[in-house]
């Protein structure tokens, strides 16, 4: 039974120049959430480690736990960092991956201020810090939500689609647009080296209790036994991406990618439904999709209806996916069912 633990072992297959971080500091923004989490699981998976990494999080009580089988690794440093604030450490931190984000329905709605602050503030921070103390390479996770509506066909780096910036769900996607912007007036103003990626929408076993997007809905369901419930008719269509995948992907940009330039992060086999995702964890699992969608959003359009991306760009970087959307979820749900 294969699980999200083989997978990270993987790290070892890919081709890229390890040796550039020799001695480096590496901050990692965020890393508790599903992303960061699982780029500290896979680069603490590196035999000969030559640098440190810096797991930068809010709470400390939830991350100690997270990283607990690392506290006694020379080579790893957990440490308190909220960016919204400015940053008060005196470490030079080489390498600065911002992962640090609100992403779920709930706080776009309760607490969208907040939302807007980690991604435009947390940049800002970052950067004051990092141009201080001898910062070389800043990788900013965005979000494939930045390209808006689209008709259908795949979104390129360069494209954008409609997006209602007067509606308070527009505070996460305007939120990385901005983001975006200041990281690349950062790079050309500062001459630090600057890179995007742009996730699809990722999936996988460590998400945090907090997370009510939808996937990890889908997946407390079958982990818990239960009918797996969609609360619209899920007409949605999305790019999807293992956690894994996507953090292999985010190392390929981080070593291997141009300044001042964003990729996009998919896996273009892996297209699909809500609903589909839906019937493919029921499937995996044995339970049933069902429906339960109140009356008052029966009649309501999803935010967006189409979001697949072109991955060409990081493919020249010598990236592609290795696992298809079954494998993923099955490794998924796996990682919960050995545990």
């Amino acid at each position: 039974m294969t699980t999200y633990y083989d997978d990270i072992k993987r790290v070892t297959e890919l081709d890229l120049p390890w040796e550039t971080l020799d001695g480096a500091n590496i901050l990692i923004a965020g890393a508790s959430g599903l992303i960061g989490r699982a780029l500290v699981d896979v680069l603490m998976q590196l035999p000969d480690k030559m640098f440190h990494l810096y797991a930068g999080i809010r709470d400390w009580t939830y991350a100690r736990n997270c990283f607990l089988k690392y506290a006694d690794t020379d080579s790893f440093t957990l440490i308190q960092c909220d960016v919204t604030i400015p940053i008060s450490l005196e470490i030079d931190f080489h390498y600065i991956i911002h992962a640090a984000s609100y992403a779920g329905p709930y706080a776009f709605q309760s607490d969208p201020v907040s939302v807007m602050k980690a991604n435009i503030w947390g940049v800002d921070n970052l950067f004051s810090y990092g141009k201080r103390n001898h910062l070389k390479r800043f990788l900013y996770i965005s979000s494939g939500e930045v390209y808006g509506e689209g008709d259908g066909t795949l979104f390129h780096e360069e494209n954008s689609g409609y997006l209602d910036w007067t509606s308070l769900r527009a505070c996460y996607p305007m939120a990385k647009r901005a983001a975006e912007t200041l990281c690349l007036s950062y790079a050309a103003q500062y001459q630090i080296e600057t890179l995007i990626a742009r996730p699809c929408h990722i999936y996988g076993p460590f998400f945090t209790f907090k997370d009510d997007r939808v996937y990890a809905q889908l997946i407390r369901n079958a982990v818990a036994n239960e009918d797996i419930v969609l609360k619209s008719l899920g007409l949605q269509r999305r790019s999807w991406c293992y956690v894994v995948d996507c953090v292999f992907a985010l190392l390929y940009i981080l070593l291997k990618g141009e300044t001042a330039n964003a990729y996009n992060i998919s896996d273009i086999q892996s297209n699909a439904s809500i609903c589909e995702f839906a019937e493919m964890i029921a499937m995996i699992s044995g339970q049933k999709v069902v429906y339960d969608i109140p009356d008052s959003s029966v009649n309501n359009h999803p935010v967006i209806s189409q979001a697949i991306f072109n991955t060409d760009k990081i493919n020249k970087t010598g990236w592609f996916p290795r696992w298809k959307l079954e494998e993923g979820v099955s490794h998924t749900l796996n990682t919960f069912f050995r545990a």
